[in-house]
């Protein structure tokens, strides 16, 4: 093996690599490290144990190193045609989550990511807005629904084959991200009792559907008739009743609400969603009236800074319009996308908000 190689020892640049190698920080991509008494050249994530400072040589490339004599790491495979960047290392991760029997504990997850414990937890939070733990648990909660829909199996065999280790921690959380108990879930909502009532506002048609808890759906529409569909879907078996004349009165609380949205909203609402989904739907009740807040914005405002995209699923993830804002979001230039209920709806609400907000 040859000596020679690409170093510039004792500069500001050696010191940075070196600092970058010993904190394993995958966004660091321009250089690789070459270790004296293996033979063996890295990446600066390696998970690999890390060697004496005066044992290490740097080069800008791969290609450097080899021809210097030094061998491709099998761990970190460093001459891979593009190196991970953060963001691949960190899908990775998520792949592993969603595909392992067992959830992987945070320890192993940054190992494998070639990050400290407190780096990755950070990163990961980052880039997917919410916590290794929280997805994992996202993840087999939608595991335990497609499950459920399977009718072989009973609910236990459900709840431990999506990698649930506690049956009561299971239940904990069902009927937030289920909205109903796993068994009426498995059966299509047969047994729920859900209220509804369709009418007209000054944005077309509206379905106001309730649980017991509160209000769980405003839909708006062209028609009447695919709001129904939209909830039938929701819940296939379920009791769909139609509303009384207490409940039209609870509807006609609704839409003047839509149609006057500077009001607050006074009714009890039955929030259905994963764990992020609320942290932003959260987020949105916080913007008053006549104001908007970017997509960036709000996920700087749940800790979140690098997940825009997810915030945008969660906002058009949104069944209960106008009552959870997301009307009220739009992007970096002020300009208006997408809305579940059409740009046009979007467009006049902001205005109606804006215009009341004046006075």
């Amino acid at each position: 093996m040859s000596n020679t190689h690409h170093s510039m020892a004792g500069n500001d640049s050696d010191k940075l690599r070196w600092q970058a190698v010993l904190k394993r920080d995958a966004q660091t991509q321009d250089f690789v490290y070459a270790v004296l008494t293996t033979g063996i050249f890295c990446r600066s994530h390696c998970p690999s144990r890390r060697p004496r400072r005066d044992n290490v040589r740097f080069f800008n490339t791969a290609s450097e190193a080899r021809q210097a004599g030094y061998r491709a790491c099998k761990r970190c495979r460093p001459e891979d045609a593009s190196a991970l960047t953060t963001t691949q290392v960190i899908a990775q991760a998520c792949a592993e989550i969603k595909s392992a029997s067992e959830v992987p504990s945070l320890k192993e997850l940054s190992r494998r990511a070639g990050m400290s414990v407190h780096h990755f937890h950070r990163t990961f939070k980052a880039i997917t807005g919410v916590t290794p733990n929280a997805f994992a648990r996202s993840c087999r909660m939608h595991s335990v629904q497609c499950k459920l829909s399977d009718p072989h199996n009973t609910v236990t065999e459900a709840i431990v084959e999506a990698g649930f280790t506690s049956i009561s921690g299971f239940y904990e959380q069902a009927t937030a991200m289920l909205g109903m108990s796993p068994t009426q879930y498995r059966k299509g909502g047969l047994d729920a009792r859900i209220l509804f009532a369709v009418g007209e506002c000054g944005l077309g048609s509206i379905l106001v559907a309730c649980t017991a808890k509160g209000v769980c759906c405003i839909l708006l529409g062209d028609s009447p008739e695919p709001l129904l569909d939209d909830l039938q879907t929701r819940f296939p078996k379920a009791q769909l009743i139609g509303g009384d004349a207490q409940f039209e009165k609870l509807v006609g609380h609704v839409v003047g609400f839509i149609d006057r949205p500077d009001k607050s909203f006074e009714l009890p609402l039955d929030i259905q969603g994963t764990a992020f989904q609320q942290r932003v739907w959260s987020a949105l009740l916080k913007i008053p009236a006549g104001h908007t807040a970017s997509y960036t914005d709000i996920a700087k405002s749940i800790g979140s800074a690098s997940a825009c995209r997810a915030v945008a699923g969660a906002c058009a993830a949104n069944h209960i319009a106008v009552a959870i804002p997301c009307h009220r979001v739009v992007r970096s230039d002020g300009a208006l996308s997408g809305y579940r209920w059409g740009i046009e709806r979007k467009r006049k609400l902001l205005e109606c908000e804006r215009m009341l907000s004046q006075g």
